[in-house]
């Protein structure tokens, strides 16, 4: 599109479906999340994308699906399909509307703390700002490649990404800065899945015999280590970078009232190689998971 879509008011005690229309009707590409304000599930023909995926996801591929797979890609203007049989079932169990930023031609800054916040205001152009339940949202005006993590609580959200719609929001929107563009530290064009390279094949397991001053046993640490592996690993089609980010801070909070060394070096190679192996590019999610460490509390050594 050439010119980025206003933000409308939601009606007053509006229904999601109608919201979902309005934002429609101004351009920016909506759909429905389910409980956990997440999109809803893949049908079980699109179960693993097993049917190829739809055309404007990273790997374009012929799925017509008329159900909401797909999570962002789903998002549309086509009231026919906000309004079809296929997407009935969906609104009845929503909670809330998102769109699509980049295919609005926007750029949302998701400002997921106060600190987060505190940062942007420091660092960014003022433009029109959305209050969220833990931070803000700050709206750009042209779309870019979405990134998570490129900050401590910090994720940028534009192209193959969903926003959750909560409201219009004050201020006047301006261009999109250098400054955001900056800190997604990617290329204009990333390889598809498949193609995802790795400079390092063999990662290196988490060992005791390195971690000398963890207080933790092996089976607490590998454990843990397991479980925010697969929290990554099941972000298949977005989210895993900013999943990486946050395990990393989550384990990184674990040592920090160990003696150490904890390994932590170990532990951040298996982060890295679960983004990987779903498709994040391995620069952003290294940045990702020492972003994470960093912003651990009282991190040791």
């Amino acid at each position: 599109m050439t010119q980025p879509a206003p933000i409308m008011r939601d009606a007053p005690g509006g229904s999601h479906l109608r919201t979902a229309l309005e934002l429609a009707k101004a351009g920016m590409p909506a759909l429905p999340l389910r409980a956990g304000k997440v999109p809803f599930r893949n049908c079980r023909a699109c179960a693993d994308t097993a049917c190829g995926g739809r055309p404007n996801m990273k790997a374009p591929g012929p799925c017509q699906c008329p159900s909401v797979c797909h999570a962002w890609a789903a998002a549309t203007t086509d009231p026919s399909v906000i309004t079809s049989a296929a997407w009935a079932p969906a609104w009845r169990q929503a909670v809330a509307v998102a769109y699509h930023p980049g295919g609005a031609g926007l750029t949302v800054m998701d400002l997921d703390s106060p600190a987060a916040v505190a940062w942007a205001r420091q660092t960014l152009p003022p433009t029109r700002t959305v209050p969220t339940t833990r931070g803000e949202h700050w709206i750009y005006r042209g779309p870019m490649h979405s990134a998570n993590g490129v900050q401590p609580d910090v994720d940028v959200k534009s192209l193959m990404q969903y926003a959750r719609w909560l409201g219009p929001g004050t201020g006047t929107m301006v261009d999109l800065p250098p400054a955001v563009r900056a800190l997604v530290a990617r290329e204009e064009a990333t390889p598809a899945r498949a193609r995802v390279a790795s400079s390092s094949p063999q990662r290196a397991q988490w060992n005791r015999t390195v971690a000398t001053g963890c207080r933790h046993t092996e089976r607490y640490v590998t454990n843990g280590l397991e479980r925010g592996l697969a929290k990554v690993r099941s972000h298949a089609e977005t989210g895993a970078g900013s999943q990486a980010f946050g395990v990393a801070r989550f384990l990184g909070a674990q040592h920090a009232q160990c003696p150490g060394p904890c390994d932590l070096d170990g532990i951040g190679e298996q982060i890295v190689a679960a983004a990987v192996s779903v498709g994040v590019p391995e620069p952003y999610a290294r940045r990702a998971v020492a972003n994470g460490f960093d912003a651990a509390p009282g991190r040791a050594a």
